[in-house]
């Protein structure tokens, strides 16, 4: 691929590594970090796969920082892999057909290549395997984006990730061939009293900056704005929009 049909490169691949880190020691340390995102996808996967009477000898997850998803997919005779931005390019080819299941948690957010990930991962399915990946949708975090313009004021920086909607999750799974695809998303609202805890949940999860391109801490007075705009005391509910992507191959 030439420097002309390369993909931006809009995320760093250290930095997506440190977070998941990052995420993987927070989980492993306290018992009380924030896990309901592993919790839910968990959840919503072990259902589906009970809805289609599927059962998977071999799965990859990709993405479970907390060990929540592996732990809902453990079953006899099941072998699973489990990966994370450390170990793991998502932006390279695969072996073909090791795997009759995976499931992907958030990683796919932060990869400069998305569509070319997408096929990758499909050619690493066994024929009539399922692919199922969650999202941070484009709705999500509408309280922090706020507080985080009023905290800028009149110059605004990229502190928050571009995400994707349904509408372009269907057509990129389109484009990676799967045979069949399904797009759908929920949300979930959480309260918090303080923008600290806010930012504790996304830590645990392993939402952090991974944009290439650092932006400029915020000064005295735009945290003082943060503050004000994000304010402590009542809860403030912020929403969490889940896009869950799956596809089929043939």
């Amino acid at each position: 691929m030439n420097e002309d049909t390369a993909p931006p490169s809009i995320f760093s691949a250290a930095r997506r590594s440190a977070v998941y880190r990052r995420a993987v020691s927070r989980q492993a340390a306290n018992p009380e970090a924030a896990r309901f995102l592993f919790e839910e996808v968990g959840e919503d996967v072990a259902e589906r796969l009970a809805f289609m009477q599927r059962n998977p000898q071999r799965a990859l997850v990709i993405g479970d920082a907390g060990g929540v998803i592996a732990g809902r997919l453990r079953a006899p005779g099941r072998e699973i892999t489990t990966r994370g931005p450390h170990d793991l390019d998502e932006e390279r080819p695969f072996d073909a057909g090791q795997f009759d299941l995976i499931v992907n948690i958030g990683t796919l957010a932060s990869v400069n290549d998305l569509p070319g990930a997408l096929i990758h991962y499909r050619t690493a399915l066994a024929s009539g395997g399922l692919f199922m990946a969650s999202l941070i949708g484009a709705g999500s975090l509408p309280m922090l984006r706020s507080a985080m313009l009023a905290a800028d004021a009149d110059r605004p920086a990229p502190r928050i990730h571009p995400m994707i909607d349904t509408g372009v999750a269907s057509a990129l799974l389109a484009r990676a061939a799967f045979a069949r695809h399904v797009i759908d998303s929920h949300t979930l609202k959480v309260g918090y009293r303080s923008l600290d805890r806010l930012i504790a949940d996304m830590r645990d999860h392993g939402m952090g900056s991974t944009m290439r391109q650092a932006t400029p801490p915020l000064s005295r007075q735009a945290l003082t704005r943060l503050q004000q705009a994000f304010p402590a005391g009542n809860p403030t509910y912020e929403t969490f929009e889940l896009i869950t992507l799956t596809g089929w191959k043939d």
